[in-house]
């Protein structure tokens, strides 16, 4: 046995006793958001000054920036009357594993094209990049995992730029997960510089076609509106001096607050308040909103991002929303754009293919008679027949 249920199990009878209480406290919480949304709603002015004043006192803080409409408004899905080009990306990496015989990583990115409606079949496609030796190296040493993730998300959207060309417009262009690009801490700082750097660049490129770009997020986290909020309720210097440590909303998520939207409709369009958006600057400022891809009474909330070439373009957001619900209904009861679904089963790297890579690796480099290495005894001993931990 490698786990001590007695143990585990106490601590989960704790849990169980407190549940009432935190569920009691979460809904006090819950209800002081929802007041705070209906008595902001239509002060974005007032509201955009507090966030100012809060930024200057955190340049990380992150948040929702309202705009010109109510906080509280909702938009539903416009009919689309002309044919559209739907082009998506997903990407999964193998990583550098020092305890394996072969030191290398690999970069897979699967497209897919569609035309609904046009009677065309979808046009797949996969690039596959492979690093191996010096290219496994930084200035500062091994590759870090978020390097190689922010080299998968540029590639996704390089293939999208590459694809766009090839299709009658209007061409949407989604990936999974957030627009920006993330990284820095373990990246490297410069490393980052030079990725954020291509990446507005393939971003402004995509802009110059009149591609909607545009990032998908399924079941967010982030609490973006209610963090404006917490904001919005500050009267004193020290509360803004004290930024950080004042959470008087924590528990409360975007999700469940705009879980009043109906089914298919969307959230006001907000700016996205980040240490990034120094770096998104003109069009490619980033912006988002909420859609309920679900129903009024199973909702299922997602937040769309996009950069502000698109929020500004009424005929663009609507084919984004309208795109994205069309997409989800695919999927039956639980929504999610097929689109993405099917490029992520496109670029999913299965396990016998990895052996496969790597015994060709391991055969091609011993045939041009180069030392190789070994996997490690830790390794070794992990591959045990009979062993079942992990």
């Amino acid at each position: 046995m490698t786990l001590n249920f007695q143990q585990v199990y106490d601590r989960i009878k704790q849990i169980g006793l407190g549940a009432q209480a935190r569920q009691k406290s979460l809904d006090a919480l819950r209800k002081d958001a929802r007041a705070l949304l209906e008595a902001w709603a239509d002060k974005g002015a007032e509201l955009r000054a507090k966030l100012e004043r809060a930024r200057q006192a955190d340049s990380n803080l992150r948040c929702a920036l309202p705009l010109d409409e109510h906080l509280d408004a909702f938009h539903p899905a416009v009919a689309i009357k002309s044919p559209l080009t739907l082009l998506a990306a997903d990407g999964s990496q193998i990583l550098p594993d020092r305890h394996a015989a072969l030191h290398y990583s690999l970069v897979n990115v699967g497209a897919i094209a569609m035309q609904p409606g046009s009677g065309q079949p979808p046009e797949v496609f996969t690039d596959s990049s492979l690093l191996f030796a010096d290219e496994l190296y930084t200035e500062t040493g091994m590759v870090s995992e978020e390097a190689i993730e922010q080299r998968r998300d540029i590639a996704e959207r390089k293939k999208l730029l590459e694809l766009a060309p090839d299709y009658p417009a209007p061409v949407l262009a989604l990936t999974d997960g957030p627009v920006e690009l993330w990284g820095a801490k373990n990246s490297g700082e410069d490393d980052y510089r030079k990725n954020l750097e291509i990446h507005k660049s393939v971003l402004s490129q995509l802009q110059a076609k009149g591609v909607i770009v545009a990032g998908y997020v399924d079941k967010p986290g982030a609490d973006l509106v209610i963090r404006t909020l917490e904001i919005a309720r500050f009267a004193s210097d020290d509360e803004y001096k004290n930024i950080r440590r004042i959470h008087p909303l924590r528990g409360v998520s975007d999700r469940w607050l705009f879980s009043f939207l109906p089914g298919g409709h969307r959230s006001a369009v907000f700016g996205l308040q980040s240490s990034s958006r120094a770096h998104y600057t003109g069009d490619l400022a980033l912006h988002f909103f909420y859609l309920n891809v679900g129903e009024l009474k199973h909702p299922s909330l997602v937040r769309v991002e996009f950069p502000k070439w698109v929020a500004e373009d009424t005929d663009k957001l609507d084919l984004l929303h309208t795109a994205l619900l069309q997409q989800c209904r695919v999927m039956g009861a639980r929504p999610y754009p097929y689109i993405l679904h099917r490029a992520h089963e496109i670029a999913v790297v299965k396990f016998d293919e990895k052996k496969q890579v790597e015994q060709m690796l391991d055969l091609e480099l011993r045939k041009a008679g180069s030392e190789l290495d070994q996997e490690s005894n830790k390794q070794s001993a992990k591959n045990l027949k009979g062993r079942s931990r992990n």
